[in-house]
């Protein structure tokens, strides 16, 4: 056995890692990747079906223009064809690496955590297509269901076994033709690759659902944002002409720390916003229950935050960063400062009602005013004096809170979506580890 057949046998046998001498169930057998089913067979993947690598081609090379798959294009569980490139290939060659309908396609070099990562071809593309250099082509034998194969090779790539078995060179890895043909792996019969295929195409069908339901309402909460918050369109009840405010007539900045993340603790009394904090956040509020310490004696001279303070961060790597903020929520008694690279503002809430603070920074007239004072080299700059100098016109606070509750509604709406979706892909995950090792049975 060569070294590289050997090192894909030990890389194989952590597919399903065994501690001790397993105990066998009755209808299992142990082999050299862990315990499976007595019918299951472990084989190659090149005893499955054909592997073949892409291969680079000159961009003055002799030959038609022809479309071309990259790794770009093989996402996980989807083929992505918006951006499909050409490039000089003969008859020969186009013949040689043309993909179809039902072939698997991987990732053949790329980092680490993504090397592997494949998809099956369904014709996305509107036409004959290739693979090039970066990319493998696994298309099944008789008596293997290509379906079944796709979720296979997934479940290797996200439990990393393609990353043992891949070649490091800087900052890709290399799975490599025959690192990968000669993985072994445990196949089902035919029958129970399809039933197998099917379940986790079926799982995969609602999280595609799922996530197409997200996208739209996301859509829909963009729109009504930018629709209630101009004022374009009024919820029922409200009419009348907003009135123009300069935001430095109604508010109060607070005292910040300097601190940085070193000096932070798991544990204290005095919870520290850090302006990282606030670009990380998902939402336009942030409750302080997760926020790290601030040591007590440290805290000592800065401002405390209430309810509905806004905290935004002064500095942003991107125009699209400037103005980012969050409405401090469910603060009770908890002892909360602003930190490194924030602006604290309390303003008045006869002015600027709780709730409605936290969509400020998706206000055109308030964003638009914060981009065109941005300054810096490395990094656009928000300053105290560029939120007080801000003119804009508000509806009244009723109106506002109207307004925050129904885009509140509409977060919440998303919000219990996306954890639908996050527990739906959970159950995936499980089904792949039962279903694709035998542990659990459909036939």
């Amino acid at each position: 056995m060569t070294d590289e057949a050997m090192e894909v046998r030990d890389a194989s046998a952590g597919y399903a890692p065994q501690v001790g001498s397993p105990v066998v169930p009755q209808g299992y057998r142990d082999t050299e990747i862990g315990v499976v089913p007595e019918d299951w067979e472990v084989s190659a993947v090149r005893q499955k079906g054909e592997v073949l690598a892409g291969k680079a081609l000159a961009v003055n090379a002799p030959g038609e223009q022809r479309p071309y798959l990259r790794t770009k294009n093989v996402l996980d569980g989807r083929i992505d064809t918006a951006d499909v490139l050409k490039m000089p290939m003969t008859d020969e060659q186009f013949r040689q690496f043309q993909v179809r309908n039902g072939d698997v396609l991987l990732n053949e070099g790329q980092s680490l955590e993504f090397v592997g990562r494949c998809a099956i071809y369904k014709d996305e593309y509107p036409g004959p297509c290739a693979i090039q250099n970066a990319l493998l082509r696994f298309r099944a034998r008789s008596g293997v269901c290509e379906n079944f194969a796709s979720h296979l090779f997934r479940h290797c790539q996200q439990t990393g076994v393609f990353s043992r078995i891949s070649l490091q060179t800087t900052s890709v890895a290399h799975l490599g033709s025959t690192r990968f043909g000669l993985l072994r792996l445990a196949w089902p019969t035919e029958v129970e690759q399809r039933a197998i295929a099917t379940a986790l195409s079926d799982a995969d069908e609602l999280l595609e659902t799922l996530g197409r339901l997200i996208a739209k309402k996301r859509d829909i909460k963009q729109a009504a944002m930018q629709q209630l918050l101009t004022g374009e369109t009024r919820l029922p009840g409200f009419e009348g002409e907003r009135r123009s405010v300069r935001l430095g007539d109604h508010v109060t900045f607070l005292k910040n720390g300097t601190h940085s993340r070193a000096e932070l603790m798991g544990s204290g009394e005095v919870r520290y916003l850090h302006y990282g904090d606030i670009h990380a956040a998902d939402s336009a509020t942030l409750d302080p229950a997760a926020l790290p310490f601030l040591p007590s004696d440290k805290a000592k001279s800065l401002s405390r935050l209430n309810e509905g303070d806004v905290i935004f961060a002064d500095a942003s790597e991107d125009i699209e960063g400037v103005g980012s903020s969050v409405e401090l929520v469910n603060v009770g008694d908890t002892e909360v400062v602003a930190g490194l690279h924030t602006i604290a503002a309390r303003f008045d809430k006869s002015v600027l009602a709780d709730g409605f603070k936290a969509y400020l920074q998706f206000c055109p007239e308030f964003i638009s005013a914060l981009r065109r004072l941005a300054a810096g080299t490395k990094v656009y700059a928000t300053t105290r004096s560029h939120i007080s100098g801000t003119e804009m016109r508000l509806p009244d606070v009723e109106e506002q809170r109207a307004i925050a509750a129904t885009l509140k509604d509409m977060d919440v709406e998303l919000d219990a979506l996306e954890q639908r979706r996050a527990k739906t892909a959970a159950l995936k995950q499980a089904m792949m580890q039962e279903l694709l090792t035998g542990r659990t049975r459909l036939i």
